[in-house]
């Protein structure tokens, strides 16, 4: 393909995206094929003649779209959202086409610079403390990770790097195996399963605070388990708070914890993947209240601020930290600018994508007020949904709804909600998935989809309503 073909076919491929997703919502939302579907499809080996470009696309709909699960269908309320738009997309075909491995500042200056100031910019949309903005002189900084689990190990990592130090300049005799085999790190019983693999992978072991009513850390239960665990000769390290659960979205109380962390000399991470976005909202801000006691700060722009996958923002307040943990410098990475920024010090990959591209075009073209109102429009639908649940006897709310996702159940067994999930999937015009909450099988609607409208949630809400009807008419028969 040269460049004349390129651009006849780049524009024949941006036309069919905007029509897949223009009519996106005709398609079934979710895949009705069994696992190796595909293998079947296609050759057993790589063609050893080259093919044209219309048979690739031909395959697009024969092969790959019955597979797809459609994420940014409105009638796709599983999970939480991942982040879309065209501008970001647009900004992707160029950081592909710059295709730069931005590993130091000399592999590529614009793409370490753009990323640092970026970041600066979304550090004071969140109002985040001064600490932890790079600016031209700061100690602190942002860097893009691939995934908040990503963040997290980081963190940990470098929180374990920074004890081990701090514990062998007291005592130079002390070996860092022994030192690890006595930390210990702690989370919600509500955080991400990824917490738990940090954990797994730093080779340290991870204990489970128990929540409150509300699914929430509160100081007092964390305080105890530090107590026992001193006390027992082992050595609290790093606690990892969560804004935003994955089950309910439920906000450990930072505000708590974070003066214990600090007192306790304990690395503060704070994970809020999904409910950062909001946190640019004057009305969500003091749901981060807090932070001034965090040693570092994630949140995922592509799950919520209209950035594609993989645009994670990681902020930490004091650098050196991370960089300790993590700087290995071979001289054929040497160059005449070594303090300007090597992002990779900041992560367990060497290479990097150009990915701060999306922020900057998604930031400029949508602007602080586009943005905040894209947030308040699906905590609005969410809210819709909430008091439709509410206005119907025969289901509970499950848990208090804050942002964009709502937990419910129809009052009775857990199994009885099971079979409902199992009905509403099986018809394939929505796609939820479940979560358990004190004991309850409880199902989850998250608004996810950028073109998620009021009729869309009422679409929904009717749809559920009716299977519930045809399942409880059953039961009494």
């Amino acid at each position: 393909m040269d460049a004349a073909e390129f651009r006849r076919r780049g524009k024949e491929m941006v036309d069919y995206v905007a029509d897949y997703l223009e009519n996106i919502e005709k398609r079934q939302v979710y895949p009705d094929v069994e696992p190796g579907y595909l293998r079947s499809l296609i050759p057993e080996e790589a063609p050893l003649e080259a093919e044209s470009y219309e048979d690739v696309v031909k395959d697009i709909e024969r092969v790959i779209m019955p597979g797809v699960t459609h994420w940014h269908s409105p009638y796709f309320y599983a999970y939480f959202p991942t982040a879309h738009s065209f501008p970001a997309m647009l900004a992707d075909m160029l950081c592909g086409a710059i295709g730069c491995i931005g590993f130091s500042w000399a592999a590529s200056p614009a793409c370490t610079e753009l990323e640092t100031v970026m970041l600066d910019w979304l550090g004071k949309m969140l109002k985040l403390p001064e600490d932890f903005l790079a600016g031209t002189e700061g100690s602190g900084g942002g860097v893009i990770q691939g995934t908040a689990s990503e963040a997290t190990l980081i963190a940990l990592l470098a929180a374990r790097s920074k004890i081990v130090k701090l514990i062998q300049t007291d005592h130079p005799d002390r070996s860092e195996t022994d030192i690890i085999s006595k930390l210990v790190a702690y989370s919600s019983d509500q955080a991400h399963s990824s917490v738990e693999r940090a954990g797994l992978i730093g080779g340290v072991r991870m204990k489970k605070i128990p929540t409150d009513s509300k699914f929430s850390v509160r100081g007092a239960a964390l305080q105890k388990v530090l107590e026992e665990d001193r006390a027992a000769g082992l050595i609290p390290f790093f606690f990892c708070a969560t804004l935003g659960t994955t089950p309910s979205c439920a906000f450990d109380c930072i505000t708590e914890l974070g003066p214990i962390c600090n007192a306790e000399k304990i690395w503060m991470h704070i994970d809020a993947a999904y409910a950062g976005s909001a946190f640019i909202c004057p009305e969500f801000r003091p749901l981060l209240n807090g932070i001034e006691f965090a040693d570092s700060f994630n949140f995922n722009p592509h799950k919520w601020l209209l950035v594609n996958f993989d645009c994670s923002a990681m902020w930490v307040k004091k650098r050196s930290d991370i960089i300790g943990a993590f700087k290995i410098e071979p001289l054929y990475l040497k160059h005449d600018h070594q303090e300007s920024g090597n992002q990779s010090h900041w992560q367990i990959p060497l290479g990097r994508r150009f990915r701060s591209l999306k922020m900057w075009f998604v930031f400029r073209m949508y602007g602080l007020k586009g943005l905040q109102a894209y947030i308040r429009k699906h905590v609005g639908l969410a809210k819709e949904f909430e008091s439709l649940v509410k206005a119907d006897q025969r289901f509970e709310i499950s848990a208090d709804v804050v942002l964009g996702l709502v937990c419910f159940r129809l009052k009775g067994s857990n199994e009885l909600n099971e079979i409902l999930l199992k009905r509403i999937n099986s018809a394939r015009k929505i796609h939820l998935v479940p979560c358990q909450l004190a004991g309850k099988f409880v199902l989850r609607f998250a608004v996810c989809a950028r073109t998620t409208e009021s009729r869309h949630v009422r679409e929904a809400w009717s749809h559920i309503s009716h299977l519930a009807s045809e399942l409880l008419q059953e039961l009494r028969h």
